[in-house]
């Protein structure tokens, strides 16, 4: 009797909090389960197997959000991504003392995690330097109809031999603003630059076969700021990044890629493009170490082939 009642006593350390027995949803009027989307998270069962859908109701949501990574298996799904925005303000030495990888309004190191139809902001200012408004370390997460927005490093796909699928999704920064060593592929999504810099920034481990990948995105910018804008330059020496059938605007300058300052970086990136179109689609004027891909390499960009790995992943349409 003794054992039994000890055992009672020591299991609510042990147990986890029961999820809604309905849908979950979120609304800060208190018309839905949740009122912040990281009780929400919270409530989800750890390493669930099966996905867990979280309906966001339309408002400002002013939250540090982090997905950590017993979170498996979370949908995240707005009404309208221009109406329900996920948003925080810390930025590279600020007073709290954040730098790059803690500067994130949202962090999402889950495996398989999903999001539709929502605005990830950082809304630091222009002048804040680097502050990120989504970082993803997790594998196979999916974002549909979603909106990445800020100034400098509003996207950081931070891990290594981690793969991120984005369809249909609009991103707008300054300066490397798409940056880290994962494989994305970014699938007709509008990039819009708004000042002079650069797109990209990619850091991919030698040993990854791909690093951003681009399929029929366009690029647009602000044109009274981003008059000279380049497509990416190397974070790391083996950075890979590819545009493929890529509508460019006239802010994208004819040599199109940088080395970040240092010439040695030529000999290691993978820089290369496969029909760009627009103003900005320039093959003859492209830096000399850049690649213009045949249509035989270009065949070989696709999703199953992209991203292979020791557990194969081909997002859902």
């Amino acid at each position: 009797m003794k054992f039994l009642l000890l055992m009672l006593l020591a299991a609510p350390a042990f147990a986890q909090t029961a999820p809604p027995a309905g849908p979950i949803t979120v609304a800060q009027d208190g018309s839905g389960t949740y009122r912040t989307v990281q009780a929400a998270v919270d409530a989800v069962p750890n390493q669930s197997q099966a996905t867990v859908t979280i309906r966001i109701k339309p408002g400002t949501y002013r939250e540090k959000l982090v997905v950590n990574t017993l979170k498996t298996h979370i949908k995240l799904m707005g009404e309208q991504a221009e109406t329900t925005i996920l948003t925080f303000d810390d930025h590279t030495g600020d007073a709290a003392g954040h730098d790059t990888y803690s500067s994130h309004s949202v962090l999402v190191q889950a495996n398989d995690f999903t999001a539709e139809n929502l605005t990830f902001a950082n809304t630091a200012g222009y002048t804040a330097g680097q502050a990120v408004a989504l970082h993803v370390e997790g594998d196979r997460a999916t974002f549909r109809h979603c909106r990445v927005v800020g100034n400098q490093d509003i996207l950081f796909l931070a891990a290594g031999h981690t793969r991120q699928y984005f369809q249909n999704c609009y991103f707008e920064g300054t300066t490397d603003f798409i940056f880290g060593a994962s494989t994305a592929v970014f699938d007709h999504c509008v990039i819009k630059s708004k000042k002079n810099s650069f797109i990209t920034a990619a850091s991919t481990p030698a040993q990854q076969p791909f690093g951003f990948v681009f399929l029929s995105c366009k690029l647009t910018a602000d044109t009274a700021l981003a008059k000279k804008v380049h497509l990416g330059r190397p974070w790391r020496p083996n950075a890979r990044v590819v545009f493929l059938n890529t509508e460019m605007g006239s802010h994208i300058t004819p040599a199109g890629w940088d080395n970040w300052k240092n010439p040695a970086n030529e000999k290691t990136a993978y820089f290369a493009e496969y029909r760009s179109t627009g103003p900005g689609g320039n093959p003859k004027g492209r830096v000399v170490w850049a690649r213009q891909l045949t249509a035989k390499e270009a065949k070989g960009y696709t999703l199953k082939v992209i991203f292979v790995a020791e557990v194969p992943w081909v997002p859902g349409r």
